[in-house]
């Protein structure tokens, strides 16, 4: 049993480091056609997370491999049940990733913008989906006894996931522009701080009426306790605390607040969830939980032995990159 709570942990904590992370990329990409007016902007824009997007998605694959050995049956329900939105995110994460990587390849200024549209599109659908994908998952899916999901796509849109995954854009455009405050050029630090001060009380407001929204829920009764509203309360604060602090211009220490409230909020959300991970509409006594979706002792042995070499790597390579790429962006040294 311990086995698998510890697994189930370790999820939520590859989940806390792939949305602080992609987070703040993903909201850049939001911001990305908007905010940038001439074409250096953009490029400067871009050029603030090019190092590092690519490594921030290592979360992910490391997350999605988790669920699929440690909780096959988690994997397999959610991921045939989600099929279309998950294809969703698959194509948006191809896209920006395409985007990123491709809009500078030509100097036509139709190449440029199409790419910039594209690159918006994909992370407001990837960040949209997994606002939808975890308020559904709290709120409760048609899941019969067989832990087969029964509902369809349109099953996936009801005003409380749409209220989560708008919840998740406005925290990521947020915690986009604190990222942009220290790393962006010159333009994009002063465009990042401006940005932190306007976005504040609309995100504390949408997240504040999410998480009341969330702890009333028939399928949260019995499963929201001190550490889920301790957890929203800290959410919540660190973001007004960013905000004091981007106002008294310590502008790395309002992204370290930004984290800790993306942070906060998303261990929240597995806090209400446990010891479920995928609650059923139908039927609470077919919910999927961590000891009926679980691998087998054996495989989480193993797992557990592969975590412990694995994670340091990935902590360390993170830290390096970070490290290498610690400086701002200077707009004089991009290229066409």
């Amino acid at each position: 049993m311990w086995l698998q709570d510890l697994w189930f942990v370790l999820v939520a904590v590859l989940f806390v480091g792939y949305f602080i992370l992609d987070g703040f990329d993903y909201g850049v990409g939001i911001l990305h056609p908007f905010i940038n007016r001439t074409d250096l902007q953009k490029r400067a824009s871009l050029s603030a997370i090019a190092p590092v997007w690519a490594a921030n998605e290592v979360w992910l694959v490391a997350a999605g491999g988790a669920l699929f050995a440690a909780f096959p049956q988690w994997y397999a329900t959610m991921f045939s049940g989600f099929y279309l939105a998950l294809t969703l995110v698959l194509l948006g994460l191809i896209v920006r990733g395409v985007g990123i990587e491709y809009r500078s390849q030509d100097r036509s200024p139709r190449w440029r913008s199409l790419w910039d549209w594209l690159i918006f599109s994909g992370s407001l659908v990837i960040t949209l989906i997994w606002g939808m994908a975890f308020a559904n998952l709290i709120r409760g899916v048609p899941i019969n006894a067989h832990k087969v999901y029964v509902g369809n796509f349109g099953t996936l849109f009801n005003g409380f996931a749409l209220w989560g995954g708008l919840t998740f854009i406005l925290l990521f455009v947020l915690h986009s522009a604190g990222y942009l405050a220290i790393k962006g050029d010159a333009g994009a630090r002063k465009t990042g701080k401006a940005l932190e001060g306007k976005m504040l009380w609309p995100t504390v407001l949408v997240m504040g009426v999410w998480f009341v929204w969330m702890d009333r829920l028939p399928a949260s009764n019995g499963h929201v306790g001190v550490w889920t509203i301790g957890l929203q309360v800290v959410s919540l604060m660190a973001l007004l605390l960013a905000w004091i602090a981007t106002y008294v211009t310590r502008s790395k220490l309002a992204f370290f607040l930004n984290s800790a409230s993306v942070a906060a909020m998303t261990v929240s959300l597995f806090t209400v969830l446990f010891p479920r991970v995928m609650v059923s509409s139908l039927n609470p006594l077919w919910n999927l939980t961590v000891s009926n979706a679980s691998a087998t002792t054996y495989t989480l042995q193993i797992m557990s032995v592969t975590a412990v070499i694995l994670l340091p790597i990935i902590l360390g390579y993170q830290t390096w990159i970070y490290w290498t790429f610690r400086k701002p962006v200077n707009d004089k040294e991009l290229e066409y």
